[in-house]
């Protein structure tokens, strides 16, 4: 036997062993995260969704909630169920592909081609029309939802949201190497789970910083269903893709006429806040943005009070926006969680071209 052979069969034995604790540990996630919800067949995909009816006495549109890459409809529903209990009817639901929702088919790898299998969970609902809130990857679904399901639409609030091309166009390094065929499906048989796990933690508190994470946030939200084999690959197709996708669907921001609310956080790690929030400032008509200085990446657990506030001007509310900014600037303003020299706040002009 030659040493070729002595490491190609070292190589498979590691690799099956690695998948061996891969599917181990997908059971053990499976079994501290089941669906919390309901399941419904709607444009071809088994749909995992949370609906709450209003109450009598609600005084605001009906609100879905698009979660962002990486997540589930726990992310939102955690963050803010609560703020908006009794106020509004609420469906909360897991993206094609995330969480316990199947994937259908390839449109679904797309936002224009997620948002219309949203819509037509809505359809399936009986909700006519809703305020879009959207999240991150969730804000280019959002957008996509504005312009392809007009009628749909009550109003649009996008937070934190990544819905422009970026300099390069480049995604995390793991993201790329899982769209390859053969390579990308044995790294993430294999590799995600075991390597992923490790840096959960870490990743979250890139995600809060500069503030801090909930304490039972991983827990509570069920974050660690996307190392999942599956998940992790429909995962990584969607962040892959949204370069191309918005190169060109973010010119038809221009048709979405419903108000529209932004809001952004000046510290955010995760996205490029000023191209993203920028843009869709200058691209939909009408719409405001509200920055929050030194906020990360999730508006929807660090300032809910803004969110709602957001909510109520995408409803025709007269609010005082920036009466809450201030107040949550002056609570923010010491915030130095996270590791933050392992998060750097990137600015778009240190990537452009030279």
């Amino acid at each position: 036997m030659n040493v070729t052979s002595v490491l190609f069969g070292l190589s498979v034995t590691i690799l099956l062993v690695l998948a061996g604790i891969t599917r181990y540990g997908v059971w053990q996630i499976e079994k501290r995260h089941p669906p919390g919800g309901e399941f419904a067949t709607v444009n071809g995909v088994r749909m995992h969704f949370v609906h709450v009816p209003a109450d009598a006495s609600a005084d605001l549109p009906a609100i879905v909630f698009i979660h962002g890459a990486s997540g589930n409809l726990n992310d939102p529903m955690t963050g803010l169920r609560a703020t908006f209990e009794g106020r509004a009817e609420m469906l909360f639901v897991d993206r094609p592909g995330h969480g316990w929702s199947g994937r259908g088919g390839p449109a679904n790898a797309l936002p224009d081609g997620q948002a219309k299998t949203i819509a037509a969970l809505m359809d399936h609902l009986d909700m006519n029309s809703a305020i879009i809130v959207g999240h991150s990857f969730g804000g280019a679904i959002a957008a996509a939802f504005a312009v392809t399901q007009p009628n749909k639409t009550a109003g649009l609030v996008l937070l934190a949201a990544a819905t422009h091309p970026w300099p390069g166009g480049k995604t995390s390094w793991y993201y790329e190497l899982t769209v390859l065929p053969v390579i990308g499906w044995m790294f993430s048989e294999a590799l995600a789970y075991p390597a992923g796990s490790s840096r959960l933690n870490a990743a979250t508190d890139c995600v809060f910083a500069p503030n801090k994470a909930p304490d039972n946030y991983a827990q509570a939200t069920g974050i660690s269903l996307v190392l999942r084999p599956e998940s992790f690959r429909n995962n990584a197709t969607d962040v892959a893709g949204l370069y191309p996708f918005v190169l060109e669907f973010s010119k038809r921001y221009r048709e979405i006429s419903v108000p529209t609310v932004i809001v952004s956080g000046t510290r955010d790690t995760v996205v490029f806040e000023e191209i993203h929030s920028n843009g869709l400032a200058r691209d939909i008509p009408g719409a405001e943005l509200v920055w929050v200085r030194n906020l990360g990446h999730k508006p929807d657990y660090i300032v809910p009070e803004i969110v709602a506030a957001a909510v109520e001007k995408a409803a025709g509310r007269p609010v005082d926006l920036a009466s809450l900014v201030l107040a949550a600037e002056e609570r923010l303003a010491g915030d130095r969680y996270g590791p933050i020299e392992n998060c750097p706040d990137e600015k778009p002009e240190r990537l452009a071209p030279q």
